[in-house]
Order: structure tokens, then sequence, then C-alpha cells
């Protein structure tokens, strides 16, 4: 038991990093930011580069990761989400144009880094060991404590930071912070901008750990997406909450589910179904409408 805990707070510390980004984005602009598993993986590759091709430490190929995508980021809103919401009054216009950002980004991570897998060289080496309860690599809760660190940060930026106040505001009521003279234009980017950093710094943190390669963008915007359908989307709270679930329910799920076969995401999915037929909106999320 100690050892499923063990593994799905680990699991669960990075997938609520990758769903924070993923619902900022959303609660600033309304804009279901498909592109996001491919900017996780394009922040992996990132630090692989620095790390493994230029030999520097892993610290500097983390910043990298945050400092590229945090500059992709504010320019895809800016040049690119921003004309289509001003302009186009149809949701389907920005998902449409969120999906071609996603296979852009793809075909320009397979130009720049091709499609094989690439990982990074521990960063710390050792297995800690509690009395069998409890088995994990060191780096492994490094990482997971980085992650926590970060999640942290992240809630104290946005609570205590003029501009995370900023955001707050704008995410309540767009029009409400425009009267109040928040610079809309200048806070979706900085919210963009911080989302696809946050993808990307996870991307970065996990390339020591499982690797990267071309073909996990899909299925990593995949579980973003599940993990604000299960705490609410647009809710801060919901994607901490529905990453941490969705880190325990995979642990339990290749823990006690393994002897039936591959069947956990079989069974998640079925959940959620299940969770959205008697709260749509989410465990934290306001009913819409």
């Amino acid at each position: 038991m100690e050892q499923i805990i063990a593994n799905g707070l680990y699991l669960g510390a990075q997938y609520a990093l990758i769903a924070l980004g993923l619902t900022l984005i959303f609660s600033l602009m309304n804009v279901l930011n498909f592109a996001h598993g491919q900017m996780y993986v394009f922040g992996g590759f990132v630090t692989y580069t620095v790390v493994v091709q230029f030999g520097l430490p892993f610290i500097v190929g983390l910043l990298a990761s945050a400092a590229i995508l945090a500059i992709l980021g504010a320019a895809i809103e800016k040049f690119l989400f921003a004309p289509v919401v001003r302009r186009s009054k149809r949701d389907e216009s920005t998902m449409l144009l969120a999906a071609g950002i996603a296979f852009f980004l793809d075909a320009v991570i397979l130009l720049l880094f091709g499609e094989k897998q690439r990982g990074v060289p521990k960063v710390v080496n050792g297995v800690f060991n509690w009395d069998m309860r409890i088995i994990m690599p060191y780096d492994r809760i490094l990482i997971g404590v980085l992650a926590i660190l970060l999640i942290v940060a992240f809630i104290g930026f946005m609570n205590y930071s003029r501009a995370g106040r900023a955001m707050r505001a704008l995410a309540q009521d767009r029009m409400a912070a425009q009267l109040m003279g928040v610079d809309v234009s200048r806070y979706s980017m900085l919210g963009f901008a911080l989302g696809a950093m946050l993808a990307g710094l996870v991307g970065g943190l996990l390339v020591t750990i499982t690797g990267v390669n071309l073909g996990m963008g899909g299925p990593t915007s995949i579980k973003a997406f599940l993990m604000i359908m299960i705490g609410g989307a647009g809710v801060i709270s919901g994607a901490i909450a529905g990453g941490f679930i969705l880190g325990m329910m995979e642990s339990v799920g290749l823990t006690v589910l393994s002897a039936y076969g591959d069947i956990t995401y079989l069974v998640i999915f079925a959940s959620l179904m299940v969770s959205l037929a008697s709260r749509p909106q989410g465990l934290m999320g306001k009913p819409w409408g």
C-alpha cells in the first residue's frame, strides 16, 4: 500500500503541473490548447539537447526549456490565438487552430530532433528503500519534490504577485477586468507563456526518467484533458486535484489490475464517464451555463 501511495504522489505531482498549464490557458482565453502535449515534448527535447549535446548541467537545460517554451507560448498567443479570438466568435476557430499548431509542432520536433527516443543521464544515483515498503530511485524523489515546489511557486505567484492577481481577475470576468484597467492582451499573452512554460518544465523534468519521443505529445494532451475534466476546467485547485487523482488511479490500476491485462485506462475512462454524468463541471468547477 505504501508503495502504491508513493508512486501515486510521484505521478500526481507531474500530472498536476501539466494540468496547471492547460487550465491556466483555458481559464484566461477559453481555449483548449491541443498542442499542450507537444509543448511538453519540445521542452523535453530542449533539455536533452542542452545537457547531452552541449554538455551543460541539468539545471541549465531545465531553465532553457522554461525560457524557450515561454517565448514560444507568448509568440503563439500574440500572433495566432489573439487575432483569431479577436476576429472570430466561433469556438471552433480556436479549436482548429490549436489542432493545427499541434500538428505543426510535431513536424518541427521531427525536423529538429528526429523520431528516436532520447533521454538524459540520471541526475542522482541510488535507490531509497524503506524497510521494503517503499522502494524508489532517488532521481524520482528529486523530480517529484521539484514538481511539488514548482506547484507551490505557481500558487504563490498567482495569489500574491500583481500579474497573478490580474490573471485571476481576467479568468473570473474578462469584461470586468478590462473595465478595471487590466491589460487583457498583455496578461493573456503572459498566461499563455506561463502555461507553455509549465509544460516545457515537466518535459524537462521527466526526460531524465522516462525519456522523450515524438509520439508522446498526443497521449500527454489526452491525460491533461482528463485531469481538468476530473477537477474542473479553468479551476487551478481542480487541476491540482485532477492531477493527483489521476496519478493515484494510475498507480492503483497498474498494481492491482495488472493481473487482468492492460485495462487501467479502460477503468479510468469508464470511471470518468460515470463521474461526468453526475457532475459534468468536475469536482471543483462551477456549473456551466
